[in-house]
């Protein structure tokens, strides 16, 4: 068996040894005749269905549109139907005989239907506007109403706005209703432009940490960041370096800043409470910086509130010779001088600097109580003798005698010779009291007091008990400026306008010899010692502005560049050795590279420093010297005559 099957033909299938039958693997002739016959007539039937039969999707759209017609009384004409003698391919139900004809274009037909159903939508749409004529135009004349209201009440609105915008222009800015060029000033080159913006920053350092760290207190601690008052202040918060610093602001354009002043001001300022202070400080700080904000802005609550103050100091005025004490109780009103002061002696730079202040007060106010008591101190020093033609510092308001025989034009006795010049300039020049005793003041003081150093330095030393102290003051740096402002108007101008000059040189010398470039608080001229300070207690700097004070006239009255170049030295040095992160600081020692700091932020370094140097770097047109004088903390006041005041109400 085995052998059998390894013989069968491989290609051979068996079941149990049987071999199976193999069919056929290819069709007979035939067979393929009649599938191929079979599929091309089922291609046949395919290809002439998809041609000839009808196409159902037009039948849809035809019978929606018809049932469309059939609404408005039409209907679609089929095969064999006439069309009217107008073509349109459709026949109206007018039961009459109706003319048609047949229509045999599908395509034509659809197109003529659209167009007669776009017809109908028109005509329905038109037969809807079919409104009388009297309704139309009656429509017509409300929509212009309508529209004539709406104009009317955007107008009201924008009315309403401006007037608003002007009212707060008018609380907060009064740029135009205030002085002649209160506010501006902008140089015309980028150098100096860019000077004035780094003075402009240098005011908002300071005004922001004193309003971050010492808000309402007097003056601002910047390194141990608080508050911080003198004696001069009293005991009472009455937020000196506001009052101070405010109208800084409002020449700087510092608006937000000076915003935030005023409503403090108006609010919280107040000379209430139980209080022993200085009348001459507050007076050229408290009341002068207020007359000074009525001056520039014409806002009548600054006023109000100078006339308050003011009130306050006039029982210091109340001695035999009308010559007012140095301090006075704002409660009770008592009033004394200061221990130090030679036998209970009134002080010459205190007692004269009211003038400028309390002419303009009594002008403003109608009220002539404060003109009568500074005329009544002019009166008594006009019928006293002067020693040698000076004015010594100290004069006894009891008994009208001279006390200690000091005459300076420094510390003690200042600011009385600049408000004598400045009370002739603020009366348009026609207090011509003012003007003589002024002339001989200086006249006295040029011949007796100003000298030269071995080096060609000019200086105005003190006369003490018949001898004379070759040593200046930085706060008698100021007369520099106070000399060449009182050129014009003198018997000698060439000669008071070099003396100017030559005074500011001396002044800037004091600066250019320090190790910080600022000056100390006194400097002599003592054998090979020129323009330095000697005494420790001299050497340092309290952030004063009297030497760029003179910088500034001198800048303004010759335009000289070296006053703008020793200004800007000035300027680059407080950055560099006063700044610190909570605003400025004076110095203990200038003359020291590293100097120890007094963490004090005077307010006059806002009132003045600031001001004179943004002043220099100013056009002229800003705080013009035909318009302004400055009182001694510079604060500035209007000239008479020259520059009228718009008073607005608060």
């Amino acid at each position: 068996m085995a052998a059998s099957v390894g013989i069968l033909p491989t290609s051979q299938k068996y079941v149990n040894g049987v071999p199976i039958p193999q069919g056929r693997k290819t069709l007979r002739l035939k067979e393929k005749y009649i599938i191929i016959l079979v599929f091309a007539t089922f291609g046949i039937v395919c290809f002439g269905a998809f041609f000839f039969l009808p196409d159902l999707r037009d039948r849809v759209r035809v019978d929606n549109i018809r049932s469309h017609l059939q609404n408005v009384n039409m209907v679609i004409p089929q095969h064999g139907d006439k069309v009217d003698t107008d073509g349109r391919g459709f026949k109206r139900h007018d039961n009459d005989n109706v003319d048609h004809h047949l229509v045999h274009d599908k395509g034509e037909l659809n197109k003529k239907v659209i167009e007669h159903w776009e017809q109908i939508k028109k005509e329905d749409v038109e037969k809807k506007l079919q409104i009388p004529k009297d309704q139309v135009l009656e429509h017509v004349k409300e929509k212009e109403r309508e529209k004539e209201e709406l104009k009317k009440a955007r107008e009201e609105e924008l009315k309403r706005k401006k007037a608003e915008e002007e009212e707060k222009a008018r609380q907060v800015n009064k740029v135009h209703e205030g002085g002649v060029g209160a506010q501006g000033g902008e140089p015309s080159d980028e150098d100096t432009k860019s000077k004035r913006d780094t003075i402009r920053e240098m005011m908002k350092h300071a005004w922001v940490n004193y309003e971050k760290y010492a808000w309402g207190s007097n003056e601002l601690r910047p390194i141990s960041k608080r508050g911080h008052s003198a004696s001069i202040f009293g005991t009472l918060n009455l937020g000196a370096t506001i009052i101070d610093a405010a109208d800084t602001l409002y020449v700087m354009e510092l608006m937000d800043e000076y915003k935030k002043a005023r409503d403090w001001i108006a609010t919280s300022f107040s000379f209430e409470g139980s209080t022993e202070l200085s009348v001459f400080e507050t007076n050229i700080r408290f009341v002068g910086g207020l007359l000074s904000l009525y001056a520039l802005t014409g806002d009548s609550i600054y006023k109000e509130k100078a006339i308050q103050v003011a009130d306050k100091l006039l029982p210091a005025f109340n001695t035999p010779t009308g010559i007012p004490q140095s301090m006075v109780n704002t409660k009770t009103g008592s009033a004394r001088n200061w221990g130090w002061a030679s036998g209970g002696c009134s002080i010459l730079a205190e007692f004269g600097s009211f003038h400028v202040e309390f002419m303009y007060l009594s002008e403003i106010s109608g009220n002539k109580i404060y003109k009568d008591k500074v005329m009544k101190i002019r009166e008594t020093l006009q019928s006293i003798e002067k020693p040698n033609g000076l004015y010594p510092n100290y004069l006894n308001p009891r008994t009208g005698r001279w006390g200690q025989q000091h005459t300076a034009i420094g510390a003690l006795g200042d600011s009385f010779y600049e408000y004598l010049l400045k009370a002739w300039l603020q009366s348009g020049k026609k207090d011509t009291e003012a003007r003589k005793m002024y002339d001989e003041a200086i006249k006295a003081i040029s011949e007796k007091l100003v000298k030269k150093s071995q080096s060609g330095f000019t200086y105005v030393a003190e006369y003490k008990s018949g001898r004379l102290e070759n040593k200046m003051d930085h706060l008698g740096c100021f007369a520099g400026g106070m000399f060449a402002l009182g050129a014009e108007g003198s018997d000698n101008k060439e000669k008071y306008l070099n003396l100017g000059a030559e005074l500011s040189r001396t002044c800037h010398e004091s600066y250019d010899r320090s190790e910080t470039k600022l000056g100390p608080e006194a400097f002599r001229f003592d054998g090979n010692t020129e323009a330095k300070a000697i005494r420790q207690n001299e050497k340092y700097y309290i952030l004063r502005p009297e030497v760029l004070e003179t910088h500034f006239y001198m800048w303004r009255l010759t335009k000289d560049k070296k006053y703008r170049d020793w200004a800007w030295e000035a300027t680059q040095a407080l950055n560099k050795h006063c700044k610190v992160e909570g605003g400025f600081t004076g110095l203990r020692d200038v003359y020291q590279s590293n100097p120890p700091q007094d963490d004090v932020q005077q307010s006059f370094f806002l009132a003045e420093t600031l001001k004179y140097l943004y002043l220099t770097f100013s056009e002229d047109t800003l705080l013009p010297l035909d318009k302004w004088i400055f009182n001694t903390e510079a604060h500035p006041l209007p000239i008479k005559g020259a520059n009228d005041i718009k008073e607005n109400a608060s």
